[in-house]
């Protein structure tokens, strides 16, 4: 049932009071408390709006969806800001540790009190979403240059070039054309960040990059350093695979493209991002390697429908003993491309009533890489529906990093014999070498981790206003070069905003959590898999049909975020901090492999240094 905003009297008294500098007498326990359940309440009906209109702007992209959707967010973030200002006054208080731990949570807000700035916040936001869902690239000659004049890639037919093409001048002009697009909404994304910048000042807090980085119950500093010492760690293994990638990109490409030492063109990488690498495999493949499973080629030639695909993601959950999605779930979700309009084909999962409306929304394609993303996504469905009893407030992931988690501790287990068990692979079928399995892997998990490392980075910098709107790219292909290895294809031109490119910038969605989840799904694993009492090598493990490593999880997921995450990451693996350890010992085999081929392949191509 809706439950209509019911803010107590006093409550909106205390936020009056405090825009207004007016004078109130001593709060107690008893008004905190008061005033935490009727914020619950507002704020739980209030987003509960805003996810049902940005899921109908997502689903159906046109001027009218971005306003509703912009005036609904406004509203939740109108009311977001007056309670964490309000909230401040209760600081001090002695009060129960729930009660002390809602009252932090609702300050993790930015408050901007001109209802002028809010709504310009919303609506470039949503200008910025409808604007990076329509993005097109219309070449006008080139190796791109449609068949009939006028016609134009979408983001989905650009990725399917850079995906199979091995053409480098298409792979360019792919990738320049994506790129292009985010130029039409820099000057959004500016006025944008200054917005946001003064909404975080108003709470107190240095920049908006500050706000997002206290928000992992440790001081934002330490939580930076963290961040750094977590890549120092996992770095050594990403070098390898870049070194290796190197070699063969240079066979493939040539000398003059790929250079020996520095920075690779981005564009060679199968990806606009160059964030995963997987579709590089068969170029990198071991060589005298047996060709592995083909999971793309059988869920195409069944077929396997989009929606039996998703069927089979619930099934390994339930296999745990976690509930069977609920119908709706089945007659809301977005699971295949319309074709009379546009739509956010980003993969997402969504809990509309914070309770018991689930859905994700994709445009499923037969392949391998969105089998293991519904995984993901149901992962973020099934927490939503573990931790659904909580109150309002803790009902989220114990970080935003454990969120992104889930699902991919989950794909983890997709494995040979999980594949068997389900009948998409036959006894028969080879299931390939160890190495070649954890080098498929390495190319989305690995390749993965510098990206997610830099785009907050570079944010963080763009918030502390250490980086101008000038010098936006210059400092993001600074940072690209520098900790990833990568280069533009050709110098960028005056007034881009490559960064823009990346959906989770123009959506303004922090990207630390996937850097936090690439880490933390292999300490998840390695716990389960030690609960379903698996024995042999990490990578082999499947936790598919355990009930007891299905308990342990759903305990954990259950808590949301009423602990602090450190509390959460113990129930599960008995440790509190994060660590690469497990990602690490998940992928040994493969880094001894790499050593002694880049080795080798050093003696053939000696130009090269690591």
């Amino acid at each position: 049932m809706i439950r209509r905003p019911l803010l107590a009297q006093w409550a909106v008294l205390v936020a009056l009071a405090l825009s207004t500098g007016a004078a109130l007498a001593e709060p107690t326990a008893a008004q905190a408390r008061s005033f935490i359940q009727a914020a619950e309440t507002r704020l739980e009906d209030l987003a509960i709006r805003a996810q049902r209109a940005q899921w109908v702007a997502d689903n159906f992209i046109t001027v009218d969806t971005e306003l509703i959707s912009s005036q609904a967010s406004e509203q939740l973030i109108k009311a977001s800001g007056e309670l964490a200002l309000a909230a401040r006054r209760f600081k001090g208080l002695k009060l129960g540790a729930i009660e002390a731990r809602k009252l932090g949570l609702l300050q993790l807000s930015g408050y901007l009190s001109q209802a002028a700035d809010r709504e310009r916040l919303t609506r470039l936001l949503a200008g910025m979403n409808g604007a990076y869902g329509r993005g097109k690239s219309c070449p006008q000659d080139g190796p791109l240059k449609p068949a009939t004049p006028g016609d134009c890639l979408d983001l989905g037919a650009l990725e399917q070039v850079m995906a199979e093409s091995r053409d480098p001048a298409a792979l360019k002009q792919a990738w320049l054309g994506w790129h292009e697009v985010a130029r039409s909404y820099k000057d959004d994304y500016v006025a944008y960040t200054a917005l946001a910048n003064q909404g975080a000042r108003a709470m107190g807090y240095r920049d908006n990059g500050a706000l997002w980085r206290s928000g992992y119950d440790m001081p934002e500093q330490a939580f930076a350093a963290d961040m750094e010492r977590l890549w120092r760690q996992v770095q050594p293994l990403y070098a390898e695979l870049l070194r290796y990638a190197r070699f063969k990109l240079r066979q493939t490409y040539g000398r003059d493209l790929v250079p020996a030492q520095g920075p690779i063109p981005a564009h060679l990488f199968g990806n606009l991002w160059s964030q995963s690498w997987e579709y590089l495999y068969p170029l990198l493949r071991p060589e005298g390697s047996a060709p592995g499973f083909d999971l793309s080629r059988v869920l195409a030639q069944r077929p396997v429908s989009p929606k039996e695909m998703v069927r089979i993601g619930e099934g390994f959950y339930t296999s745990l003993g976690l509930e069977p999605l609920p119908p709706s779930f089945w007659e809301r979700s977005l699971f295949v491309k319309p074709q009379d309009r546009e739509v956010v084909c980003h993969a997402s999962a969504w809990n509309l009533t914070e309770s018991d409306d689930p859905r994700i929304k994709m445009c499923i394609r037969p392949t391998d890489e969105d089998f293991l993303t519904i995984h993901h996504e149901l992962g973020h469905v099934y927490y939503d529906l573990a931790y659904r009893q909580q109150s309002k407030l803790f009902r989220a992931g114990a970080n935003d990093g454990f969120h992104e988690a889930i699902g991919d501790t989950v794909a983890l287990s997709v494995t040979p014999d999980y594949l068997r068990q389900i009948g998409l692979m036959s006894a028969r079928d080879p299931a390939g070498d160890d190495i070649d399995a954890l080098l498929k892997q390495a190319l989305q998990k690995i390749a993965f981790l510098p990206f997610a490392y830099l785009v907050d980075q570079w944010r963080w910098q763009v918030y502390g206003g250490q980086v101008k709107p000038e010098d936006f790219d210059a400092s993001w292909w600074r940072l690209r070069e520098q900790v990833q290895g990568v280069s533009r294809p050709e110098p960028a031109r005056p007034g881009g905003f490559d960064a823009g490119a990346k959906y989770h910038v123009a959506s303004d969605t922090s990207y630390a959590r996937y850097f936090l989840a690439h880490l933390l799904q292999f300490q998840f694993h390695r716990a389960l898999c030690r609960e379903a009492r698996q024995t042999g090598p990490l990578h082999r493990c499947s936790i598919f049909g355990s009930r007891a490593a299905g308990a342990k999880f759903q305990a954990m997921l259950q808590m949301g975020a009423s602990k602090p995450w450190p509390e959460a990451l113990q129930a599960l693996t008995g440790e509190r901090q994060v660590d690469g350890g497990a990602l690490i010992e998940y992928f040994a085999p493969l880094q001894t492999w790499l050593g002694r081929e880049n080795a080798r392949l050093q003696s053939l191509d000696p130009e090269v240094r690591p």
